[in-house]
């Protein structure tokens, strides 16, 4: 069996518990796991079908969700969940309320709830 060529990546913690998960259920190690759903969701994104037109459209907002068959719905889905989940990620809603005027508390790295205020000054609660 020839040698795959590998890269060394990071990968979300997240997606590496559920890959460990699937793998022991389908027999695969964990990097084999996250291979297959690389390829699929690569092989899926790439095709460029009719369908895929619609559900682009869809995300895009041109038309609605509620025009796509079942299984175009479920693909769109599962696209603005990962969309949303990133962005939810990348964004401090504690930063954005602040330049807003907003007091906000947040949970520290030691796991305390800090009084954040909008002019940068923080309380331990």
């Amino acid at each position: 069996m020839p040698v795959e060529e590998t890269r060394t990546t990071r990968v979300a913690a997240d997606l590496i518990a559920a890959a460990e998960r699937e793998a022991a259920d389908e027999s695969r190690s964990t990097r084999q796991q996250l291979d297959h759903w690389a390829r699929l969701g690569m092989r899926v994104s790439m095709r460029s079908t009719a369908a895929r037109r619609r559900i682009e459209r869809a995300l895009a907002g041109e038309v609605p969700l509620a025009s796509l068959g079942e299984e175009e719905r479920a693909v769109a889905n599962a696209e603005l969940d990962v969309n949303i989940a990133g962005a939810a990620q990348s964004t401090s809603y504690a930063d954005q309320l602040a330049r807003e005027g907003v007091t906000t508390v947040v949970i520290d790295d030691a796991g305390r709830f800090v009084e954040r205020r909008p002019d940068g000054t923080t309380t331990v609660l």
